[in-house]
């Protein structure tokens, strides 16, 4: 049997500016003949450890067009916004591509990535990524008994909880600072409804944020991603209607902490996610 060729990858800090914070995701590049089933990327995703590993195909005679698809260290996701954003950097920061978007055709469906100027106006020296993603709706929450919620959030006073779209719950707690200083019960989450249990507030007056947030998915494989920009999704559109407003700044709180920045175009039904990455390490995968 022919020896596999090697592949390329990348570990990303993804929204953020700083060297381990925000989210790692791992990237890896996939040739448009390299044939890997699913059993495999399942293991080279369980090798890097990352909360998500995403790997990417060049779409033949395409000059910006890539296949992504995204994997927990237990399975596939249908959608994960900051392996989208690592990979956009990856590929504007290494000169892959010569255009300002990018297009992922995706379990989510098209995602665009545009490399947009930061402050100093250098888009090549200096970027930030804009993700144009599907919105996500929240609504209202179908069960009166929120027992296991707050058991799983170990008694922390509820203020709201809303479903969503793809099946996250977003809970919101009274405060910022009874976000932060939340322990989750993670075999209790296990036990409540939802993908995802996110728990959010809204930020006190004078801060430069919005609202905060952190993220539980150990049903995924992922206890507590660091920074979710499928989250932030759902967030945009929850918060839009609790603040009467479109654009926001959040702040992720979990031990690694994060920045991202977001619009909601409720008409059309996206998000825009803007966010920084950067590159921590790099290899070959040589199996």
């Amino acid at each position: 049997m022919a020896k596999k060729k090697p592949i390329k990858y990348f570990v990303v800090d993804a929204f953020t500016e700083s060297a381990f914070k925000g989210n790692p995701a791992a990237v890896c590049f996939l040739g448009e003949d390299d044939e890997r089933d699913d059993a495999w990327l399942q293991s080279v995703a369980v090798e890097f450890k990352t909360p998500i590993t995403g790997f990417l195909t060049p779409i033949t005679g395409s000059a910006s067009g890539f296949r992504l698809r995204w994997f927990s260290t237990t399975t596939e996701v249908d959608i994960c916004g900051h392996v989208t954003l690592a990979s956009a950097h990856t590929l504007f920061s290494n000169g892959l591509v010569d255009t300002e978007t990018i297009e992922f055709s995706t379990r989510a469906g098209v995602i665009t990535a545009k490399r947009v100027p930061d402050n100093d106006g250098e888009a090549k020296k200096s970027f930030l990524i804009e993700l144009r993603l599907p919105m996500v709706q929240s609504y209202e929450y179908s069960s009166n008994d929120l027992s296991m919620l707050s058991k799983a959030l170990d008694g922390t006073t509820i203020v709201d909880v809303k479903a969503t779209s793809i099946d996250y719950i977003i809970v919101e707690l009274p405060s910022m600072e009874s976000v932060i200083k939340l322990q989750p019960r993670t075999e209790d989450i296990f036990e409540c409804p939802g993908k995802m249990v996110v728990v959010t507030a809204a930020a006190p007056a004078g801060s430069d944020y919005d609202f905060m947030s952190r993220c539980f998915a150990p049903k995924i494989g992922v206890e507590e991603p660091p920074v979710c920009g499928s989250a932030h999704c759902a967030l945009a559109h929850y918060w839009s209607l609790k603040l009467n407003k479109s654009d926001f700044v959040a702040f992720a709180a979990s031990r690694r902490r994060g920045k991202v920045m977001m619009s909601l175009d409720m008409e059309k039904g996206r998000v825009l996610l803007r966010g920084r990455a950067l590159t921590v390490m790099e290899g070959l995968l040589v199996c």
